[in-house]
């Protein structure tokens, strides 16, 4: 009777530690997919392109899949997504082309990274060696890296988004930054609500895009994300603003501050809790105006998807963020 009983309970045990291995496969961790991406970064970069540069555009084209339906989300480690014509060429009659010596005789871009003898569209290793080859041939520098973003995305603003990226993944040398802060302490007397779309009169009629932070004139304002400053200065209707930009194609705006931390300026790299400024009243008029409305921080996000940058409510990722500084 006992090897009944034991029997079936050494089964159980096997069913349960197969159901683990097989669910640890179907979810890595964060840390795991992580840790595969710059695996295949450090694979791939060369002298002329650095692995942040592939990750920086890798990460880009991660971020417009998650907000745009006209592009469908890649699957695996690498987002980097070519067209049919631009990997096989535009004359090759077979678009599922993987022939190296076709797809060369084509004008196709795609490459073998792997050294299977194919140059498949849905392999990780020949996206990123193509995309590696193809930035590699424009040169050495920056400048180079920048014009060949600009022939291939045809859009400013998006080698700005990527530049960011890739500015950000070197000074960290990691691609663990989605860390956030509240933008204020918690610390310190505060207030907010949901405004997001509330009418607004001053400039012409317009929309809240944004929420109201009010607080004590003077309270520290520190920036919520890793990121790049973008733009520091005045603006009639924010008043003495800070612009940052993330990884996430986030871009960050923080209004109607009395007045900038002295040690920072456009282009420089903040971190979660760096402090930015402070609390003011600036705004709505030319250049030096304020106490035209109570003190507060008006905080705005802005996300751009290769094509146009939209705001969209940013009070349920403040209400989040709050809550993790108040635990820890």
């Amino acid at each position: 009777m006992r090897h009944w009983f034991v029997l079936p309970m050494y089964i159980l045990a096997l069913s349960l530690l197969f159901l683990t291995v097989v669910s640890a496969k179907e979810e890595p961790t964060q840390e795991m997919i992580l840790d595969e991406r710059m695996r295949l970064y450090l694979q791939f970069e060369n002298v002329t392109v650095p692995w942040y540069y592939l990750a920086a555009v890798d990460q880009f084209e991660r971020n417009i899949q998650q907000v745009r339906t006209d592009i469908p989300k890649k699957e695996g480690p690498v987002a980097i997504q070519f067209s049919d014509d631009y990997w096989t060429g535009p004359l090759n009659p077979d678009k599922k082309d993987t022939s190296i010596e076709s797809i060369a005789y084509s004008d196709g871009i795609g490459l073998d990274g792997n050294d299977d003898g194919l140059a498949n569209i849905n392999d990780a290793e020949d996206v990123l060696y193509t995309m590696a080859t193809y930035l590699s041939g424009y040169g050495e520098a920056e400048e180079d890296f920048n014009l060949a973003l600009l022939d291939y995305y045809e859009r400013e603003d998006t080698v700005k988004q990527i530049l960011a990226i890739a500015k950000l993944y070197k000074h960290f040398e990691t691609l663990d930054l989605d860390e956030h802060a509240f933008p204020v302490p918690t610390n310190y007397n505060y207030s907010y609500r949901g405004t997001w779309g509330a009418s607004r009169g001053w400039g012409g009629r317009r929309i809240h895009e944004g929420t109201d932070l009010f607080a004590g004139y003077g309270t520290p304002v520190r920036a919520t994300s890793y990121g790049v400053i973008e733009i520091m200065g005045w603006n009639d209707f924010g008043g003495w603003r800070v612009g940052i930009r993330d990884t996430h194609n986030t871009y960050h705006y923080f209004a109607h501050l009395a007045y900038f931390n002295k040690d920072l300026k456009e282009g420089d790299i903040v971190e979660p809790k760096t402090i930015i400024g402070s609390v003011g009243s600036s705004g709505y008029g030319k250049e030096g105006t304020s106490g035209r409305f109570p003190p507060h921080l008006h905080y705005g996000m802005y996300k751009y998807n290769g094509r146009t940058e939209w705001a969209f409510d940013p009070y349920p990722s403040l209400r989040v963020w709050e809550r993790q500084d108040k635990q820890k």
